[in-house]
C-alpha cells in the first residue's frame, strides 16, 4: 500500500515542478553597505582607472565535512566584484572603469577587425573611425582577498529542564581584502587600504525528551541555522575598500570632491571609523605621493593619413600579328670533327 501511495505522489509531480523549482531568480539585493557607496559625494571629475585582476590570495579551501573538498573558501570572482563596486561609487560618477581582466580576448577581437579590413579592403593602416585606439588610464587598481580566518570566535549557550530545552551555537569568520591605487606613469603606490569583514553563522535548536506516561515517551526537536553568504561578505568588504580608497585619495591629493563641505564631512566620518573615534594629531598631516596629477590621462589621437586610392583600368586586347607559313630552313653545315654518314 505504501509503494502504491509513493507511486501516486510521483505521478502528481510534473517535470516542470522539478526543473523550475519553488524559488524564482531575483535581482541582486542592495545592502546598506552598497547604499552608502552609492551615496558618496560626487568628485570634481571622473577618474579613469584600470582593473586587471583581484585574485584570491588566501589559498584556503572550504572546511571539510568528513569528506575531501576542493572548493575554495572564498569566491574566485574578485575582479567582477571590484568593477561593479567602482561603477556603483557615487552612482557611476566617480570612476570610468577599463576592464583588463580578460585583455587577451579584447586584443584578439581587435586583431580580427584589423585582419578583415586588410584582406577585404586592402587597408594597411586601419581607419580610426572603424577601430579607434584603446583608452588607457593613469591609475591601476590592484589588490585581492588577502586573508580568510575561520572560527575566530565560537560559542553558545543553552538550558534544559525536565527534558525540555534549547540552545544556540555560533561562530565568527573574518575575510580581509586589500586595495591600492598605482600610478601608470611612475609605478608609485598612491594609496592603499585594508578592510576586514566578519562573517557570522548562528544555529538555534530546541528539543523535548520526556515521559508523559509510564510507557509513553514524547520526543521532538527542531532547529534553524543561518550562515551569512561569503560572497556577499566579500562584496561588502570590497565596497568598503572602495569608499576608504576614495577618502585616502582625496587626503593625498590624487582626486578631489566637487563639494568641499560634503567632502570634509565624508573625510571626518572616515577618520572616525578608521581610528575608532581616537583620531591622532598627525592624521591630518599626511605626506602626498611624489607623482603629481596621477589621474591625468592624454587621449591617443590617430595621425591623419592621406589614403591613396588604387584604381583599376581594363585595357582592350591588342591584335596579334598573323603567322606566315615558311619553308623549313636547310640544315646547318657539319662541323669539322663531325662524321656524316
Amino acid at each position: 500500500m505504501g509503494v502504491v501511495a509513493l507511486c501516486g505522489l510521483g505521478a502528481c509531480t510534473s517535470l516542470t515542478d522539478l526543473t523550475v523549482g519553488e524559488y524564482e531568480a531575483s535581482f541582486s539585493q542592495i545592502t546598506p553597505q552598497n547604499r552608502a557607496l552609492r551615496a558618496v559625494p560626487a568628485p570634481s571629475h571622473r577618474v579613469t582607472v584600470s582593473v586587471f585582476d583581484f585574485p584570491d590570495l588566501t589559498g584556503q579551501y572550504k572546511e571539510p565535512a568528513n569528506v575531501q573538498s576542493l572548493s575554495r573558501a572564498v569566491t574566485q570572482g574578485g575582479a567582477p566584484i571590484l568593477i561593479k563596486a567602482l561603477q556603483d561609487a557615487g552612482e557611476r560618477r566617480w570612476f570610468s572603469v577599463l576592464d583588463r581582466s580578460n585583455l587577451e580576448a579584447l586584443i584578439r577581437e581587435r586583431q580580427i577587425v584589423t585582419e578583415m579590413r586588410r584582406l577585404y579592403r586592402g587597408e594597411q593602416n586601419i581607419n580610426p573611425d572603424a577601430l579607434a585606439p584603446l583608452d588607457h588610464s593613469g591609475i591601476i587598481l590592484q589588490g585581492g582577498i588577502i586573508g580568510y580566518d575561520s572560527n575566530v570566535m565560537t560559542g553558545g549557550f543553552g538550558a534544559r529542564y525536565l527534558g525540555i530545552g534549547g540552545d544556540r551555537q555560533w561562530k565568527l569568520d573574518i575575510v580581509t581584502v586589500s586595495l591600492r591605487a598605482i600610478s601608470t606613469n611612475s609605478g608609485e603606490v598612491l594609496a592603499s587600504v585594508v578592510v576586514r569583514k566578519p562573517i557570522a553563522s548562528v544555529a538555534d535548536r530546541a528539543s523535548i525528551f520526556r515521559y508523559i506516561a509510564l510507557d509513553e515517551l514524547l520526543e521532538s526537536e527542531g532547529g534553524i541555522a543561518t550562515n551569512e553568504p561569503k560572497q556577499v561578505a566579500v562584496e561588502q568588504a570590497v565596497e568598503k575598500a572602495v569608499m576608504a580608497l576614495i577618502a585616502e585619495g582625496n587626503e593625498l591629493g590624487v582626486w578631489h570632491f566637487k563639494d568641499d563641505a560634503a567632502g570634509k564631512r565624508y573625510i571626518a566620518d572616515y577618520r572616525a571609523q578608521k581610528y575608532d573615534g581616537n583620531i591622532p594629531a598627525a592624521a591630518g598631516r599626511t605626506l602626498r605621493p611624489n607623482t603629481q596629477n596621477a589621474a591625468r590621462t592624454v587621449k591617443t589621437r590617430p595621425i591623419t593619413r592621406t589614403v591613396r586610392r588604387v584604381t583599376q583600368r581594363r585595357l582592350a586586347p591588342q591584335p596579334q600579328p598573323a603567322q606566315v607559313d615558311r619553308a623549313p630552313l636547310p640544315p646547318a653545315q657539319p662541323a669539322a670533327d663531325e662524321a656524316v654518314g
